[in-house]
């Protein structure tokens, strides 16, 4: 990953135009197969149904947004949910994790997950915790990153008729030791 580099901005002001750049990325992103809440094919109409008050919830909080910028274009996104419930103060759901299709294999998926450890981390938080479609190899990705499996919900979504997959729950505990899988602890 040696020169991959995006510049991250967290919590962001959320005008007219950054939410339009948002939903763009969001249905570029559903209509080249992410698993990002909806099944392509999406349009903007169809996204702002969910991304309308999911901005509402970052906006008047208590979410948070982390955006990715390759120079001046929008290519990353993920959402650190509160789960609003008191005894969960400790932990966030990283929702809406994205990057845009035309930059997939360039290494900014690890480093929008690598950015959300470290502002996570920043906040003094526990743990992070990210559910993903089965089906995909999603979980392969975030397990090289150190989360792990957790549990699954069988059948929990429904992609289309006869289509059901199982969602993954995954937990990267923040205070444990991270364990880099290529070395061995002789190592």
């Amino acid at each position: 990953m040696t020169g991959v580099s995006l510049r991250f901005v967290l919590d962001p002001e959320l005008t007219p135009e950054l939410r339009a750049r948002i939903v763009a990325l969001w249905v570029d992103v559903t209509n080249a197969g992410g698993a990002v809440g909806f099944v392509a094919p999406v349009t903007a109409e169809k996204v702002r149904t969910i991304a309308d008050p999911t901005l509402a919830g970052i906006a008047d909080g208590p979410d948070r947004l982390l955006l990715g910028y390759d120079d001046d274009r929008l290519v990353a996104m993920a959402i650190f949910t509160d789960p609003r419930f008191h005894l969960k103060t400790h932990l966030r759901v990283l929702t809406r994790v994205m990057i845009h299709p035309d930059t997939q294999g360039r290494g900014y998926g690890e480093l929008l997950m690598r950015e959300a450890e470290r502002v996570a981390r920043g906040l003094g938080l526990a743990a992070l915790h990210v559910t993903v479609r089965d089906g995909l190899g999603l979980d392969r990705f975030y397990r090289r990153l150190g989360y792990r499996e957790v549990g699954r919900w069988p059948g929990a979504l429904r992609v289309g008729p006869g289509d059901d997959r199982d969602e993954i729950l995954m937990w990267l505990g923040l205070a444990e030791e991270r364990h880099d899988q290529n070395h061995s602890a002789a190592d």
